[in-house]
Parts: structure tokens; C-alpha cells; sequence
């Protein structure tokens, strides 16, 4: 009695499993692999933004306690400092001359504001949901800047290193 119930269960599962495969056969859809959905999802974003990152935004001071930076000669001493604070604290995200996991600095002084960098230095956080660049910069690299704990001299230093880069 027991092999016939089993033999019958069986002879019903194998009925039904064939039936569906008939469905999947009429309406092919395509398998998306996790891999294939990470590639896509940072190019919608980027296609979104609406910011160059190229394009100069030197009218921009950013938000944070930065409101006016003066700047001068480039100062050697300050140069020097902030050259080991950039080893320290930058080096492990941002390279001068390419992309990183951060955007490359290489004339970044040209492209933004002395108080966008010192407040996206020191204020990262509130950049990163507020200001435009930031959310552009966010978006295109999906890797938040970390937020430093510096000084606003330490900061300026490392402003003028990269005054000269």
C-alpha cells in the first residue's frame, strides 16, 4: 500500500513539475545576475546628475565654518605640512594625478573654491547631502568621503599643498 501511495505521489509530481516547464518555455525572460545590477545602478545615477565635475565652480564656498579663505603667495613652510597631512589623512582615497577611490586633485584649486575644499575637508558629511558638486561627486565615485578629524590650520595646510599640484 505504501509503494503504490509513494509511486502515485511521485507520478502526480512529476505530472505537475512538466506542466510548468511548458510556461517557462513559452515566456523566455532574461536572469539578472547581483554583478549585472551594481554595473547599472551607478551609471543611472551618474546619468542623473546634472553637475560637470569638470566645470569650474569657484562661486561655490561649500557649507561648513568656512566662509572666506585669503590667499597669497604660496607659503613653503605651510606647503611642507600640508604635504604630510596629506599623506596621513588623504592618500588612502585620493591620488594627485588620476581617479582613486576619490576624484583625482590635480588642479582641483582651479575647479572649486579654497572654502569648498576646506569646508568638503572638514565638513564632509553635510556636504555630501547638501551641497550640488558634492552630490554629483557622491554619485559618480558611490564612495563618501570620510570625515576627517583635522583643524581648520591643518586644513588650510594641506589647501596650499595642493595649491601646488
Amino acid at each position: 500500500m505504501n509503494f503504490k501511495l509513494i509511486t502515485l505521489a511521485l507520478v502526480l509530481a512529476l505530472f505537475l513539475t512538466s506542466c510548468g516547464d511548458s510556461k517557462k518555455k513559452e515566456t523566455p525572460t532574461k536572469t539578472v545576475t547581483k554583478t549585472e545590477v551594481k554595473k547599472e545602478t551607478p551609471k543611472k545615477e551618474v546619468a542623473s546628475s546634472k553637475t560637470d565635475l569638470n566645470a569650474p565652480t569657484l562661486d561655490n564656498k561649500g557649507i561648513g565654518p568656512i566662509k572666506n579663505v585669503k590667499i597669497g603667495a604660496i607659503d613653503a613652510k605651510m606647503v611642507a605640512k600640508g604635504k604630510e597631512l596629506f599623506k596621513t589623512n588623504c592618500t588612502a582615497c585620493h591620488k594627485i594625478k588620476k581617479r582613486y577611490i576619490g576624484p583625482g586633485l590635480k588642479d582641483i584649486t582651479k575647479r572649486r573654491s579654497p572654502e569648498w575644499i576646506m569646508n568638503m575637508i572638514l565638513n564632509s558629511t553635510e556636504m555630501l547631502e547638501k551641497d550640488p558638486v558634492a552630490k554629483a561627486l557622491i554619485a559618480e565615485y558611490n564612495a563618501p568621503m570620510a570625515q576627517q578629524q583635522i583643524s581648520k590650520e591643518e586644513c588650510r595646510a594641506i589647501l596650499e599643498y595642493l595649491r601646488t599640484k
